[in-house]
Parts: C-alpha cells; sequence; structure tokens
C-alpha cells in the first residue's frame, strides 16, 4: 500500500489515504464536529492561522483544518494520482 501525500498549503502534507471526506466549514453541523472535536482532542489545526476553509475527516476520527479550500486540495489529489491505461483486451473477462 503505498501513501499518498497531497501539499495541503503552508508547508502542510496529508496522507491523503487516511482521508474520508473533504468538506466546507461553513455548516453548522460541521461546525459543531470541529468543536466538539476540539473538546477531544481530534483536531489537527494546519492552517497556519489562516481562515479555514476545508475541513477534513480522517479515518482515525481525526479532523484537519486546512486554509485551502476543498476544491484545491481534490485537484492536487487528483493531480498526484498516476493515470491508468485502458485495460487490455485480454483483460476483460468474455461476456455470457
Amino acid at each position: 500500500m503505498s501513501i499518498e501525500l497531497v501539499h495541503i498549503g503552508f508547508g502542510n502534507i496529508l496522507a491523503m489515504s487516511r482521508a474520508i471526506a473533504i468538506a466546507s466549514p461553513n455548516s453548522a453541523p460541521t461546525k459543531r464536529i470541529i468543536h466538539d472535536g476540539k473538546n477531544n482532542g481530534k483536531v489537527i489545526d494546519m492552517t497556519s492561522g489562516r481562515r479555514t476553509k476545508a475541513v477534513i475527516f480522517t479515518d482515525s476520527g481525526h479532523i484537519v483544518l486546512a486554509a485551502l479550500a476543498p476544491e484545491t486540495i481534490a485537484s492536487r489529489f487528483q493531480t498526484n494520482r498516476p493515470i491508468t491505461s485502458k485495460p487490455d483486451q485480454s483483460d476483460i473477462a468474455d461476456e455470457p
């Protein structure tokens, strides 16, 4: 299993293989989850003092705050992934 690292701004790098979702911090439920996470010690603030624009939820239950927009992080993740080639005809199973 390879670890895919993505730069999420201001020298911070995240292992995207551990990320479950990337959300905007503007909704009330997301704000509530961040508040609860701060009380439980599960919030990792990677904004470097900037405004939070993305909230990343991980499989370990941690909540990562980032200063980049969710779209920017997702596009960086997509551009870092290798492009897979089309399968050969021999790789495709015969259909009945």
